[in-house]
């Protein structure tokens, strides 16, 4: 059977005329050396580890949002997830010019003569439309998120997550694939062949290998240093293409939703905080200050790769939760006032249910909080997604 299956990939398609053989498909139309499989090999190497770390992290940040049966997700250290996450994002920010550049070394090679000279060699051709769109689905996408911009129809988290594993896939499938030619070119450093590729792009006027692989280097350098402070802090100053600035924004903290888009303006004193258990709960702003305060030094870190610390006063859910005659490690649901949305409500895993850091906050960096902050109370909890940590709570339920 595999026997016959190799005859029919390998069975000749008819090529077209050679009249058509015109423009790009003409015999000598990339004349540049880097256009070879030794440049191709070796971005590919960087391509395919920044495209591996951005799975990995993406693949977390998902089960964190959305955790299966048995997956538990720690309460410190409370700056892992910003870790993770802001890898993630200026990760694939790195990507973009990586993989311009992996196309341009690769695209004569669409231009080959016969168009395909087999079966096997047109499915070839096909897979690696599913890997460069993928793969350019990802990035772009993933920079409109960070702009907090969404010209499409679908559910930005759902189809990043789906299109992730169909890009690692393929990413899988080309490299078996090509594993042959990616050990040769991989293989050439100090060979006669690559020394031949340095004689010809001198004779030809092309750019030195040296020059091509310095420009790439900038490339990626000037996205990753003009964007990662938003995560690296000290960066800050000079990550002028970063979407968010740690310690820009009401009391010196950048703000993903508004009071006024969650449409919470307007907390009058008949606010209340529900502690749902055996001993239920009814608590004024108030009440709450009765109750031994808190301080804490946690970061918030968003989805989209900005992250701040920041100082939070509240009192602990834990306490609350024993005042309510729940257990400290209860996994419970925390709702905000915000009337509609995907995360108006969150669950509350029982590591950060006990964690002593975990607060519903009423203060923020020394001031009573910021309606865009969540005012009157909002949860704060170390090692979670910025979404997780939910605005505007009124009503805590065991789950």
């Amino acid at each position: 059977m595999s026997t016959a299956l190799d005859r029919m990939l390998g069975a000749p398609v008819p090529g077209p005329p050679e009249a058509l053989r015109r423009g790009p498909f003409r015999e000598g139309a990339f004349s540049s050396p880097l256009h070879s499989e030794r440049r191709a090999a070796r971005v590919g190497v960087w391509l395919g580890l920044a495209f591996t770390i951005c799975f990995v992290t993406g693949l977390l940040s998902h089960l964190i949002q959305y955790p299966p049966g048995w997956f538990v997700w720690p309460a410190s250290p409370s700056w892992l997830y910003r870790v993770t996450q802001g890898l993630h994002v200026a990760t694939g920010l790195a990507a973009v010019p990586l993989l311009v550049v992996k196309l341009w070394t690769v695209f004569p090679a669409l231009f080959a003569w016969p168009p395909a000279g087999s079966i096997g060699r047109v499915i070839s051709r096909l897979s690696i439309l599913v890997l460069v769109g993928a793969a350019a689905m990802q990035l772009v996408t993933g920079i409109i998120n960070t702009a907090q911009w969404y010209p499409f129809g679908f559910f930005f988290p759902t189809a990043h997550y789906w299109t992730a594993w169909i890009a690692i896939g393929a990413i899988a499938v080309h490299v078996g694939a090509k594993a042959p030619e990616i050990r040769r070119g991989l293989a050439r450093r100090g060979t006669p062949a690559a020394a031949a590729e340095e004689v010809e792009a001198e004779e030809t006027g092309a750019v030195p290998r040296r020059a091509f692989v310095l420009a790439t280097g900038l490339g990626v350098g000037a996205v990753t240093v003009t964007t990662v402070g938003q995560t690296f802090s000290p960066l800050g100053s000079v990550s002028l293409l970063a979407p968010r600035q740690p310690g820009v924004g009401p009391q010196a903290l950048p703000v993903r939703q508004t009071a006024k888009a969650a449409r919470v303006t307007d907390v009058g004193p008949e606010y209340r905080l529900v502690i749902e258990g055996p001993n239920r709960l009814e608590l004024t702003l108030d009440d709450l200050a009765a109750f031994p305060q808190r301080t804490e030094r946690l970061p918030i870190a968003c989805v989209e790769g900005w992250s701040a610390n920041a100082t939070w006063t509240g009192v602990r859910l834990g306490d609350l939760l024993a005042e309510a005659g729940l257990a400290r490690d209860t996994e419970v649901i925390v709702e905000s006032l915000q009337e509609g949305g995907l995360y108006r409500r969150s669950t509350v895993a029982p590591p950060h249910a006990r964690s002593p850091r975990t607060l519903l906050a009423t203060g923020l960096n020394g001031a009573p909080l910021d309606p865009d902050h969540g005012y009157p109370v909002r949860l704060i909890a170390p090692n979670r997604p910025g979404v997780m940590q939910t605005k505007w709570v009124t009503l805590v339920t065991p789950a």
